[in-house]
């Protein structure tokens, strides 16, 4: 039997488990977290940290698109497809969902903790993975489902501010907001990760800054509107269109939800050039939107901004430097000039990084040419099927998911988006022509 091996146990590779299994393979997940299917995102046990999407958004199986809904159920009766539930839950949810599929086909998923360093071309057909604990896997075909890679540093934050406590590079490492000091807190950032971390840190003075000092939009009742995208190959007509409907429409969340299926598509239209101009200008007003607050937390947010708790500024921090009491003094340039202020803590919010930079096997995998980064390095060099490309050649045996694909596509950091690609995966392997018995020869 033909063996694939996935890296990452977040939801990237539970759909992806789920659908390879489906379709015959048995399937290895490699995921170094002690309780797999939870992932980074999912592992939180905040009850204010809730999905950024409704219930009904977020099923893993494609055919059933109320899974989520009958399990939330389960729990609470009175769960609506339209709420917006802890992420503690879709957490247990995952986890569940991957203990069912070895309940479904008795020994057809195996999970090993341990985190993959290597990933090399093997002798005969397929591809050989190496751990970090020593285990060597034969697969023939591996798919990369490692998630959102870690923030970069900000450019303001020598090794000098990385080495102190003061400084966090990364808030969701686990327990790292529990040793906060008291007093002001700087955000460098002020997207989704800042709206957690603002949460987390509830009695605490806190202003979040970026160069643009725009949070997420609040999710509201909206009806998705079903759209025809002009043909657009430049930035300045989708735009047009966008606020064209939106004004016709009176409902923008509609419009930008009617989008999402065609935007990948609208995406691989625009030339290069225009694809570099929406990155450079257009982005950050563009995710604001797109990917937003859920009521609940958008409420404890903005009455956390009028009674002066969290502020909003739009500037760039150009300084960071340590105090010999502990805290970091920060040099911040507004609108309204330069100021300096000394925080307790300054906490790194930027989100995800380049994944060809940030992660680790990822960059070990370009280094063998067995990858390459992809359009604008947002992710990898992928097919049409996720094939991973290398500096010379394809490696028919390695695939990517989700945000690896980024660049080549847009629109696949979601839920819906990513389990359709699993699916998709998974039907394109059937298709692959691989000697299954062939394959059991060769180990």
């Amino acid at each position: 039997m033909a063996v694939a091996v996935v890296v990452g146990g977040g939801f990237s590779g539970v759909v992806a488990a789920r659908e390879l299994v489906r379709t015959g393979w048995s399937v290895i997940m490699a995921d170094p977290q002690a309780r797999p299917g939870r992932g980074v995102a999912y592992s939180t046990a905040a009850r204010w940290h809730l999905l950024n999407s409704p219930v009904s958004a977020m099923s893993v199986d494609p055919d059933r698109p109320e899974d989520f809904l009958e399990w939330c159920r389960r729990r609470d009766p009175h769960t609506e497809g339209s709420d917006f539930v802890a992420r503690g839950w879709y957490g247990d949810y995952l986890t569940e969902a991957l203990r069912a599929v070895d309940e479904v086909a008795p020994g057809k998923l195996t999970v090993h903790r341990g985190t993959v360093s290597r990933i090399f071309e093997a002798s005969h057909a397929g591809l050989t993975v190496l751990l970090t604990d020593g285990v060597v896997l034969a697969a023939d075909a591996v798919v990369l489902a490692v998630g959102n890679p870690a923030p970069r540093h900000p450019i303001a934050a020598g090794d000098d501010v990385r080495r102190l406590s003061a400084y966090i590079h990364d808030p969701w490492q686990e327990d790292v907001l529990a040793g906060v000091a008291d007093g002001p807190v700087l955000l460098i950032g002020t997207g989704l990760t800042a709206v957690d971390v603002a949460l987390s840190l509830a009695d605490r003075e806190i202003t979040a800054v970026s160069r643009h000092g725009l949070l997420p939009r609040a999710h509201a009742p909206s009806v998705r509107r079903e759209v025809a995208p002009p043909p657009a190959t430049s930035v300045a007509t989708l735009l047009h269109w966008v606020r064209d409907q939106a004004a016709t429409t009176g409902d923008w969340r509609g419009v930008m939800d009617g989008l999402r299926p065609h935007w990948d598509r609208m995406w691989r239209r625009l030339p290069e050039h225009e694809q570099r101009r929406f990155l450079r200008h257009v982005a950050r007003y563009w995710e604001v939107h797109r990917h937003r607050m859920a009521p609940q937390v958008a409420a404890s947010i903005e009455a956390r901004r009028r009674d002066g708790s969290f502020r909003v500024r739009a500037g760039e921090v150009c300084g960071l430097r340590p105090l010999p009491d502990g805290r970091i003094e920060a040099v911040i340039r507004g609108h309204g000039g330069i100021d300096t202020k000394a925080y307790a803590a300054v906490i790194n919010c930027t989100g995800p990084g380049r994944l060809t930079d940030r992660d680790p096997l990822v960059r070990s995998l370009v280094a063998d040419g067995l990858a390459a980064p992809g359009p604008h390095e947002l992710g990898l060099a992928v097919d049409e099927h996720g094939t991973v490309s290398g500096r010379s050649h394809r490696a028919p045996a390695l695939f990517a998911l989700g945000s690896a694909r980024r660049g080549r596509l847009w629109e696949t950091t979601a839920a819906p988006e990513i389990r359709e690609q699993a699916r998709a995966l998974a039907l394109h392997l059937l298709t692959m022509g691989i000697d299954r018995e062939a394959a059991d020869q060769t180990r």
